[in-house]
């Protein structure tokens, strides 16, 4: 009597998270002339399977800046901050 093989569940490992960053490039011509001997290799290639998936985050940045000085329609110094609302003490996550 032949019996069937025994399958098991697959072993799913964790994922590997990667980051990618993309640069520019330039090219600078270089001009080196040369030999070439021609050698023959077998070479094996051994294939390993890694299926990926990707994300992408943006990254938007701000600053804000209390400035004094002329400012038009409000004449020398433009509009005072009210007290209490100047740097890290208006509304948002540090201040009231």
């Amino acid at each position: 009597m032949h019996c069937r093989p025994k399958v098991l569940a697959p072993i799913v490992h964790p994922t590997k998270c990667c980051v990618q960053n993309n640069f520019s490039e330039t090219i600078v011509p270089h001009i080196h002339p040369q030999h070439t001997t021609i050698v023959n290799h077998d070479f094996y290639k051994h294939q390993h399977y890694f299926p990926q998936t990707q994300s992408v985050e943006n990254v938007a940045t701000h600053q804000h800046f209390n400035v004094y000085g002329p400012t038009p329609g409000f004449g020398f110094g433009g509009p005072r901050p009210r007290p209490g609302f100047g740097p890290g003490f208006g509304p948002g996550p540090f201040g009231r």
